[in-house]
């Protein structure tokens, strides 16, 4: 048996890519590709296709790409995956189809199949799977982020006529807004996106559903309607000092950057660039905010109230973090943030915790260490501390069923109680990762197809 360690992907020097917004991953080379592929095992039953939850036929691939090259693995791996170049990038595969690779333990480490997936979506030459012949069905999308890319992907195959709304003027969703250029190339979603074009997915920006068009308005028109909208609304710590001038959500920090380019000397969106910066939490999105700010000169702590074993981010994302700079404050809770006498941030009162019992979520609770505040300084402060479902849709539209958190209330394929309208994604579970709104996308054009199949407006 083939017991060859895992290959390393190769990536910018951690000195240089604090200085750029460049790719941080570099990618495989032909021949690491055809070295990694080799170390597959073409397991029979592919315990790692069962973690992938978009079901994409790993071993096929990769055998496809041994044999026959990029291409003829493309030809299998856009069949199962409408966004593969993204997928290779940002999903946790460790914890996913990675974590069953028969590999992980005692033969060299799983199969790179993250890794595997990127180099044959950056480097086939043939289309996408083409779409079916075109039918008078058709289907709105809200949200151009990945569960609704993926819905409107699978119904377009499938000859469903789809319109795709967008709130902002790039589609894209969290892939333009959320995730950085040093992660996830703009170039990438804009290929992938132009992949969806060609298969007759149509694209609305600027286009506010509760707004500029009523979720009403599109059931009327539409023969169904999936909501895939996300959870954009971010959460804030409630403590005094908050609305100072320095403090911002993660969110709107990252859309700066990320989608208005406000990184650049010619950016007309500006955003803060902090000398000494704070950004609570743990997650990949506070990982995101902290890489970003330390891009843009500024010295960077991140401060979150667990340790670093229960720190909910992407191993990798934490490794890098620590590689380029990022100082942790663990077993740290902010209560209280100080501004001068202008109204501007200059620092935060924060107190040391230790952990107790589990919580709902399994972790170990944060108990504040009685007399241990102390006084971090800093310029600027951004908050990562997740995000919840935009309300409008649900304010427009109180037909819709939502739970306390705002999530919509749908079964395990999207449908809700309303005749003919879907959601998934994020605007459904609160926020989550990309492949698994991905999942729930593609769950739930199935879903439509078959309804609209059983209505006899689709064959």
């Amino acid at each position: 048996m083939n017991k060859s360690e895992r290959n390393a992907v190769p990536v910018q020097d951690a000195a240089e890519r604090i200085k750029n917004f460049d790719e941080v991953a570099k990618g495989f080379t032909p021949e690491l590709a055809l070295a990694e592929a080799a170390r597959c095992l073409n397991c029979k039953n592919a315990p790692c296709t069962k973690g992938c939850p978009v079901g994409v036929r790993i071993p096929n691939f990769i055998a496809a790409l041994l044999n026959g090259g990029a291409d003829a693995a493309a030809g299998v791996l856009f069949a199962d995956n409408n966004l593969p170049a993204v997928c290779g990038r940002v999903c946790p595969q460790e914890n996913q189809c990675e974590k069953y690779c028969v590999r992980r333990e005692k033969l060299g480490g799983s199969v790179a199949i993250g890794a595997l997936e990127r180099f044959v979506a950056d480097n086939a030459e043939v289309a996408k799977t083409a779409a079916a012949t075109r039918q008078s069905a058709r289907v709105a999308v809200v949200g151009s982020g990945p569960a609704g890319l993926s819905c409107a992907a699978d119904l377009a195959r499938a000859g469903i006529q789809v319109t795709v709304f967008e709130a902002l003027h790039k589609a894209g969703g969290v892939l333009v807004y959320g995730i950085p250029e040093f992660r996830l190339p703009k170039s990438v979603v804009a290929k992938e996106i132009e992949g969806l074009k060609a298969l007759g997915v149509d694209i609305e920006c600027n286009c506010v559903v509760g707004k500029t068009v009523l979720m009403e308005e599109l059931l009327e028109e539409f023969d169904a309607v999936f909501i895939g909208s996300g959870a954009g609304l971010p959460l804030f710590l409630g403590i005094e000092g908050e609305t100072l001038c320095g403090v911002s959500s993660a969110n709107e920090f990252l859309t700066r950057v990320n989608l208005m380019k406000a990184y650049r000397d010619d950016a007309v969106t500006p955003v803060q660039r902090g000398k000494n910066v704070v950004v609570v939490g743990a997650g990949n999105v506070a990982m995101d905010a902290a890489r970003t700010a330390r891009r843009l000169g500024a010295e960077v702590t991140l401060v979150y109230r667990r340790s670093r074993a229960e720190m909910p981010a992407r191993a990798e994302e934490i490794v890098h973090a620590e590689e380029e700079g990022i100082k942790f404050e663990l077993l740290t809770n902010p209560v209280r943030i100080h501004g001068d006498e202008r109204g501007f941030v200059n620092g935060m009162t924060c107190v040391r915790m230790e952990l107790g019992e589990p919580d709902a979520s399994g972790r170990r609770r944060p108990v504040t260490v009685e007399g241990s505040e102390f006084f971090l300084a800093c310029d600027e402060i951004i908050v990562a501390l997740g995000t919840t479902p935009n309300p409008l849709i649900k304010d427009s539209f109180p037909a819709l069923g939502t739970t306390p958190k705002g999530t919509i209330v749908a079964d395990e394929n999207g449908k809700t109680d309303i005749d003919g309208l879907y959601a998934g994604g994020d605007a459904m579970t609160g926020a989550a990762t990309v492949i698994l709104a991905m999942g729930a996308g593609k769950r739930s054009a199935k879903a439509i197809i078959e309804e609209l199949r059983a209505k006899g407006k689709a064959v």
